[in-house]
C-alpha cells in the first residue's frame, strides 16, 4: 500500500483552478480500484491519498496525470500493512 502525500507550492487559488481536473482523476482511479481513500490536509495545505495494487513505476505513472502536478508536490511512502482494526482489516497485507 502506498500512502501519498501532496503538499501545495502554490496558492489555493491556483489550486482551485486544478481542482475539477484533480476530482475527475481521483474518481478514475477509484472506479479502477487504486485509489482506496483521499482527503485535504486540515489545515488545507495538500492533501493525502492511500493506494494500492500497482507498482511503484505504475502509480509514478498515475501520479503524472494528475492536474495538481501543477500546483503540489508528492511524496510516496510504501507501508506494509499489519495491524488494523476490524474495518480495515482489508488492508493487511495490501
Amino acid at each position: 500500500m502506498y500512502i501519498i502525500s501532496l503538499t501545495y507550492t502554490q496558492p489555493l487559488d491556483a489550486v482551485d483552478a486544478h481542482l475539477d481536473g484533480h476530482l475527475a482523476w481521483l474518481d478514475q482511479y477509484f472506479r479502477q480500484g487504486t485509489f482506496l481513500a483521499a482527503g485535504r490536509k486540515d489545515p488545507r495545505n495538500g492533501g493525502v491519498i492511500l493506494a494500492q495494487g500497482v507498482s511503484h513505476d505504475e502509480l509514478d505513472r498515475i501520479l503524472g496525470e494528475d492536474p495538481f502536478q501543477a500546483v503540489a508536490r508528492y511524496e510516496v511512502t510504501t507501508v506494509e500493512v499489519t495491524l488494523t482494526n476490524a474495518q480495515l482489516a482489508c488492508l493487511k497485507g495490501v
